[in-house]
């Protein structure tokens, strides 16, 4: 009996200690994606999300006219939400913002039966959004915080760490500086150039801007990531 218990004893032990043992490694891989799993999750929000709703409005608005261009757009983002949803993927947050703004704009244009209204709109949901991030500054949270769970695991201790707030609050006064930078441009081409160059000229600079903020915040969080130890095969040196 005292040997049945012993081993008994000896088995649960092993058991915990292995289970001790095997949680960082859980934890790990958890909180370290490779860098290159980031950077498709960032490229394929911003595709989905920026890049083929662009493309889709300016090909319908050549072929068929601006009326069919905004309604295919504003399908394309509830399409991906649907079979996002319907596959089991994540919905990132952007998509969600994006297919919200388009919704806005495609329900008050046609309400009002104006076009113009459609294109004035992003002036100002860029000002709007510019206006929103700066105010997250104030909270706890910013809103690149509230963001960063589409593109990296995240939880209370990371977004606790000195860093990785500095970062997210860095970040969100870039993208707020870039919204309203945006709403005026925006509005000075809609007010200086016809319709058929600001949708081209918007197209084109819209995608440019967004993808050269997207590679400086990726160029950001990996040298914060870097020196906390996020990535897989970086070894952090003691005093860092």
């Amino acid at each position: 009996m005292a040997i049945t218990d012993s081993t008994r004893t000896v088995t649960e032990n092993m058991t915990s200690s292995a289970a001790l043992a095997t949680a960082p490694l859980v934890s790990e891989e958890r909180h370290c994606p490779r860098l290159g799993a980031v950077v498709r999750r960032v490229a394929l929000s911003l595709v989905i999300a920026c890049v083929i709703p662009a493309a889709l409005f300016y090909t319908c608005f050549r072929l068929y006219g601006v009326w069919t261009a905004i309604c295919v757009a504003l399908g394309w983002s509830y399409g991906a939400i649907a079979w996002r949803a319907l596959t089991g993927r994540r919905t990132s947050g952007l998509l969600l913002l994006t297919a919200l703004l388009l919704t806005a704009r495609t329900v008050i244009s046609l309400a009002a039966g104006s076009t113009f209204l459609y294109f004035l709109q992003p002036i100002i949901s860029d000002a709007l959004v510019g206006t929103a991030f700066l105010a997250s500054l104030a909270t706890a949270r910013p809103m690149v915080a509230r963001l960063a769970g589409d593109f990296y695991p995240m939880d209370d201790e990371l977004h606790l760490r000195p860093r990785i707030r500095r970062l997210f609050r860095n970040l969100t006064v870039l993208w707020a500086a870039l919204c309203l930078i945006k709403a005026g441009l925006t509005l000075w081409l809609l007010q200086s150039t016809s319709l058929e160059t600001f949708v081209l000229v918007k197209s084109v600079s819209a995608l440019s801007i967004n993808m050269v903020a997207a590679v400086a915040t990726i160029g950001l969080a990996v040298l914060v990531a870097r020196k906390e130890g996020l990535l897989p095969g970086v070894v952090v040196p003691a005093t860092a």
